[in-house]
C-alpha cells in the first residue's frame, strides 16, 4: 500500500475518531449539546480540510508550497469553524 493511500485511509478514520469527542462529552456532561447538523457539518467540513490537504500533498511538489498552502487550508477551516462556533465575524451563519 502506498504513503498516498495510507494517508487517505488516515483521513477517512480521523474523522469518525475525532467526532466521538464531543458525542462522549455529551454523555457525561450538559455543557455539550450537539444536534446531528452540527456532527455532520463539523464531519463535512473535517473531512474537507483533510481531503484538501491531501489533494495539496499530492499536486503542489515543493515544500515550502506544500507548507502554505496547507496552512491556508487549515487557516480556513479554523475560521469557518470559529465562525460557526461563537460567530466572531457575525455573520448569519453563525445565527448572528
Amino acid at each position: 500500500m502506498s504513503l498516498q493511500n495510507k494517508r487517505l485511509i488516515l483521513i477517512l478514520v480521523a474523522v469518525p475518531t475525532l467526532l466521538l469527542i464531543p458525542l462522549m462529552a455529551m454523555q457525561f456532561s450538559t455543557g455539550v449539546d450537539w444536534k446531528i447538523l452540527d456532527f455532520v457539518i463539523m464531519g463535512v467540513l473535517l473531512l474537507g480540510t483533510g481531503l484538501l490537504c491531501e489533494f495539496v500533498l499530492r499536486k503542489v511538489k515543493s515544500t515550502k508550497g506544500r507548507i502554505i498552502f496547507c496552512g491556508i487550508v487549515l487557516l480556513a477551516f479554523l475560521l469557518v469553524w470559529a465562525e460557526l462556533a461563537v460567530g466572531i465575524f457575525g455573520t448569519p451563519f453563525a445565527g448572528s
